[in-house]
């Protein structure tokens, strides 16, 4: 699919570098992912595919680019501007899940509404847990989910505040074929439903061509 650049794009990263020690993990001239528009970011092991997507989170720092969400370059904020801005506008679901181990399933999804400093939304949370399959789950703790069921909810908690860019890594890995479909379907669904850009990391060859378009990266040499 050709890729016509908008100018209002939700993430564009230029000139992105991020090395290791002296071992180069991202290299990418430009970048650009538009509103309601979906990317899978494939290629081998090792080849900086959860890098990327933690410097598009602002969880790491690029050793050179820039990376401007939404207009506003997220390189150069702050530890808690870039906390905030972050649980406002990007929603993460990532292969180490961090639910929080004290809380329930539907805890855990409030959580993320508190974090974007929304109202709470019950019809919202109810919705998303009835699509994921998760209502009958909604007061276990984590430790009593399958590694599945936990993925699921991870994913609900990232799409419950409408964010503007919804961040995926290895989001169907644990899921069997019917629940792989299920989430891919609401991940894509709930960030058109807001006009969210949504960018997916996967090995998970079910999605090929599942995406508006793929990004495949090469090992840096």
């Amino acid at each position: 699919m050709s890729h016509n650049s908008s100018a209002n794009p939700v993430v564009e990263a230029k000139s992105l570098s991020f090395r290791y020690g002296s071992r180069d993990a991202v290299n990418i001239d430009s970048f650009q992912l538009d509103a309601g528009e979906s990317l899978a970011v494939i290629g081998p092991s090792g080849c900086g595919k959860t890098t990327l997507l933690h410097l598009l989170a602002g969880l790491l720092k690029p050793a050179a680019g820039s990376i401007e969400f939404l207009g506003r370059d997220i390189t150069s904020m702050g530890g808690a501007q870039l906390d905030r801005f972050r649980g406002q506008y990007i929603g993460m679901v990532f292969q180490r899940l961090f639910l929080m181990p004290a809380l329930t399933v539907r805890q855990n999804v409030e959580l993320a509404q508190q974090l974007a400093r929304q109202p709470r939304d019950n019809g919202r949370i109810d919705a998303l847990l009835q699509q994921l399959d998760l209502v009958e789950l909604s007061h276990r703790k984590p430790r009593m989910l399958s590694q599945g069921q936990a993925q699921r909810v991870a994913i609900a908690r990232a799409l419950v505040h409408r964010p503007a860019l919804v961040l995926a890594d290895e989001p169907t890995s644990a899921l069997d074929e019917q629940h792989a479909d299920q989430a891919l379907a609401l991940l894509k669904e709930a960030a058109a439903e807001v006009d969210a850009a949504l960018l997916v990391v996967t090995h998970d060859t079910r999605l090929t061509g599942r995406l508006d378009r793929e990004l495949e990266m090469r090992t840096p040499t």
